[in-house]
C-alpha cells in the first residue's frame, strides 16, 4: 500500500560484496526524492560514521526495512513490514555481509523479531544473525536530536571495526 504515495522505490545502495551492511527503518523525504537510502541529514551523519572506522560509503551496503516512504514519515505498519521484509532478507542473503548494523529500534526489532526490545537494551551486544554478526546501534536521525549519544555509537562502531579486522 505504500507504493501509491512514493516518488521512488528506495531499495538499497552500495557494494554488493560488502562485508558491512547498515539497515535502517524507512526512506524519508530526501531518500524518496532521490531513490537512494540515507541521503538526507541522517545520511550525511551515517557517512561520517562509516568514515570514522576507515571505510567509505561505497565500501558498504545500505538498505532499509521498508522500501517506500510512509506518509508523513509515520512509523511503518506491521503489514508493510511483512510486505517488505522478504526483500530485505534476500538482500542480506545475497550480499552475505560479515556484519549487519541495525540502525534504531525499528530495524533491531524487525531483524531480531523481538517486538519489545528497546534499542537502549539491545545496543552494546553482538548477535549472531544469518551467518553474520548483528550490532544494534542508535539511528543517525536520533543522534541529530540527541548528540550526547554519539559516544555510544562510536563504541558500537569500534566493535564493528574489530570484527571486520578479525580481532
Amino acid at each position: 500500500k505504500l507504493h501509491t504515495g512514493r516518488a521512488n522505490l528506495v531499495f538499497g545502495v552500495g557494494n554488493p560484496d560488502a562485508d558491512l551492511m547498515f539497515v535502517g527503518e524507512a526512506p524519508g523525504q530526501a531518500e524518496d526524492r532521490e531513490g537512494v537510502p540515507f541521503v538526507g541529514r541522517a545520511g550525511q551523519l551515517l557517512t561520517k560514521i562509516i568514515e570514522s572506522i576507515g571505510l567509505k560509503r561505497d565500501d558498504v551496503y545500505i538498505a532499509n526495512v521498508i522500501k517506500c516512504r510512509p506518509p508523513d514519515n509515520r512509523n511503518p505498519e506491521p503489514d508493510e513490514v511483512r510486505t517488505c521484509e522478504p526483500f530485505l532478507f534476500a538482500q542480506i542473503d545475497v550480499i552475505q555481509p560479515r556484519v549487519v548494523v541495525a540502525l534504531g529500534s525499528f530495524a533491531v526489532r524487525t531483524l531480531l523479531r523481538e517486538d519489545r526490545t528497546p534499542i537502549s537494551k539491545a545496543r552494546g551486544r553482538v548477535y549472531n544473525y544469518r551467518g553474520a554478526k548483528l550490532i544494534p546501534t542508535f539511528h543517525p536521525a536520533f543522534l541529530l536530536r540527541s548528540p550526547n549519544r554519539k559516544r555510544d555509537v562510536w563504541e558500537d562502531m569500534k566493535k564493528v571495526r574489530e570484527i571486520l579486522r578479525g580481532e
